[in-house]
């Protein structure tokens, strides 16, 4: 795993088999950030990674000049990863929660641009994820979501929705608010 572009471009990530998360392919990952990158300009930007899993995602915007993303992971050991990894990095703009993010996203009172959810895919209730976002005040006005997720959950009734990109086995959600 490694990040694709921006200031950490190259670096490689490490994480132990013994973690037990499923990382978004590179060749995804590029995909995604490609159509993004026409769309967003990540300065200054509060991002939000949700299921953050090895932080990959995270890395990846805090390389491209988001001011901040809070990675939310609720394995202990797997949150340790990311610090750790960031720390090695010298990122100091990724802030972990430990937590679950659907206590998470009931407790936060902050409000990001993007937000990020790679949440496992055979989950329960995973077609609930975007209703919890957009019925608060978690994402700004304008701001994207994204959900990451198999071809067996479809979202193309959902009034928000505002692309749709397959990658392999990897679907993207893109959500507009």
């Amino acid at each position: 795993m490694r990040i694709i572009s921006g200031k950490y471009k190259g670096r490689q990530i490490h994480p132990p088999k013994s973690l037990k998360a499923r990382p978004t392919t590179d060749f995804a990952k590029e995909n995604l950030f490609n159509i993004l990158e026409t769309r967003i300009d990540f300065e200054g930007k509060h991002l939000l990674d949700l299921f953050a899993g090895t932080g990959n995602i995270s890395y990846e915007f805090v390389s491209r000049g988001c001011e901040s993303v809070t990675a939310v992971e609720k394995m202990f050991k797997t949150a340790v990863f990311i610090k750790k990894t960031a720390s090695q990095l010298e990122i100091n703009n990724i802030y972990v929660k430990i937590k679950d993010v659907f206590k998470f996203l009931k407790s936060t009172n902050q409000s990001y641009f993007l937000i990020f959810a790679d949440p496992p895919y055979q989950m329960e209730n995973i077609e609930t994820i975007p209703e919890l976002i957009f019925s608060g005040s978690i994402l700004e006005p304008n701001g994207y979501f994204i959900l990451e997720h198999s071809k067996q959950t479809d979202f193309s009734n959902h009034p928000k929705l505002h692309d749709k990109r397959v990658y392999g086995s990897v679907n993207f959600s893109i959500f507009r608010h």
